[in-house]
């Protein structure tokens, strides 16, 4: 039947076979390029995020940690006196605030953390984390390490404990202790969170390869459910591309930690800093946007951050009034949280009242900006606290102590495109043109797209080494 059915069919010539044929060639070459340029847009093991969205907790984070936080509010009121109760709502408190960054949800843990240590100030760890996070958070990164040391007598190997140790030695400039901390991390079980501090430790020593394969380490290491772990992890790693000038996987990586944890405040900022960096200036300011939180009555600790930075890129557009506008409703807030220093639950942020007085460049600006950063170098002897003090002592005219300071932030083995300008620009005020050119070189080297757009987006100014 079928061989009749083919002998009556008409001839098709050659020509139209060849014809079809190179069209279906044609169709299949497209398509497979569509296919590949799609893929192409996509995040490769381990970087792309590869649970599902549609597991419990992931659908609305902030819903789920409010009811954490109403059942443990339940328990407590059903018996006060609890210190664990106590202690276990402190830590819903505190997980809301790091996922919101909004001042109450701090304020709140402290004061849960602090009732559950005077019911039990013995063997309470716990309650001893909390306020110790509570410290880092104000940048009181002695009482943090105080407060780690404390706990680890009780418990040696306590996991939270040893992560504070990481990230505040960090901010104090003790690399070594760093690196010890969370080498122990690692050692005892190399989850992605430890693994996330040990890159961080690495790319603080300016070992950016080790840094990038430990981050990716700790992404093969990540299990589902651990949203704000798995967004974390991204975002540091897209910045170690960003500030080598890969700003379409940086992009990338802060996307997908947006796609896992949306409206994440930290992947909000660096991608709103990168698109200010492409020109992007709408889509920049709906991204910072997003990071203020919806109650005009509610504060975070990003609002100055989020504020400089919008006052950058009015400056950027050349609207110098709104610009100004914008820097003085920021210094009004970064004054109001530096005037009451550690108490009253004030997150006060001394280095970014110096480096806005810095934009500002008056002459008394300036002497209040190295006033600011004399104290703050006490608590805080990080790259970037370094780094702010040198220029401050460079605008003071106070070359050689400014020529210093940034050769302690390059002792530290950092690499960073922006620290090393900075060194160039120093040199280059003290008359040393070969030394100057040879960081111009590492800048470059370090971010080959670190041009004029790039410095303006980071606050560096528009100097120019220009010999």
């Amino acid at each position: 039947m079928m061989q009749a059915f083919y002998k009556h069919q008409p001839k098709i010539p050659k020509v139209i076979w060849l014809l079809l044929s190179a069209s279906i060639a044609t169709v299949l070459i497209v398509a497979v390029s569509v296919l590949l340029h799609s893929k192409s847009n996509k995040l490769e093991a381990p970087l792309a995020y590869n649970f599902s969205q549609s597991l419990p907790g992931t659908d609305n984070r902030r819903t789920k940690l409010l009811e954490e936080i109403t059942f443990y509010q339940e328990k407590n009121r059903q018996n006060p006196q609890s210190a664990l109760n106590l202690a276990s709502l402190a830590q819903a408190y505190l997980k809301m605030a790091k996922a919101t960054g909004e001042n109450n949800w701090y304020l709140l843990a402290e004061q849960a953390a602090r009732r559950s240590f005077a019911s039990l100030p013995f063997n309470n760890p716990s309650a001893i984390i909390v306020l110790a996070r509570i410290a880092q958070a104000r940048h009181d990164f002695s009482e943090a390490i105080r407060l780690s040391d404390q706990v680890l007598k009780l418990q040696p190997r306590n996991e939270n404990a040893l992560a504070i140790l990481v990230t505040s030695n960090l901010a104090t400039g003790k690399l070594t202790e760093a690196k010890t901390a969370a080498d122990t991390l690692v050692n005892k079980i190399p989850t992605q969170g430890s693994l996330t501090l040990q890159a961080l430790v690495l790319n603080a020593q300016g070992k950016n390869k080790e840094a990038i394969d430990t981050y990716k380490l700790a992404l093969i290491a990540e299990e589902a459910g651990e949203m704000g772990s798995s967004a974390y992890t991204r975002v540091l790693l897209g910045q170690i591309y960003y500030k080598h000038g890969q700003l379409e996987l940086a992009e990338k990586l802060y996307k997908e930690a947006l796609r896992i944890l949306p409206r994440n405040p930290l992947a909000l900022l660096h991608l709103a800093e990168l698109e200010t960096r492409k020109s992007n200036y709408n889509e920049a300011q709906s991204l910072y946007a997003q990071v203020l939180p919806n109650s005009q009555q509610s504060s975070t600790i990003f609002d100055h951050t989020v504020l400089l930075s919008q006052a950058r890129i009015k400056q950027l557009q050349g609207k110098k009034q709104e610009a100004v506008n914008i820097l003085n409703k920021a210094e009004n807030l970064l004054r109001q949280e530096n005037a009451s220093g550690h108490t009253n639950g004030s997150f006060g942020h001394r280095r970014e009242l110096a480096r806005l007085l810095l934009e500002k460049n008056s002459t008394q600006d300036i002497t209040e900006a190295l006033s600011l950063m004399q104290s703050e170098i006490k608590i805080r002897r990080d790259t970037q606290t370094l780094d702010t003090l040198a220029w401050v002592l460079l605008r003071s005219g106070r070359t050689k102590e400014a020529q210093k300071i940034i050769q302690e932030a390059l002792g530290s083995g950092v690499k960073d495109a922006g620290i090393f300008y900075r060194a160039g620009i120093i040199e280059k005020s003290l008359g040393n043109k070969q030394q100057a050119l040879a960081y111009e070189k590492l800048a470059l080297e370090t971010d080959p797209t670190f041009d004029e757009q790039t410095r303006r987006t980071l606050g560096l100014g528009l100097e120019n080494f220009g010999f």
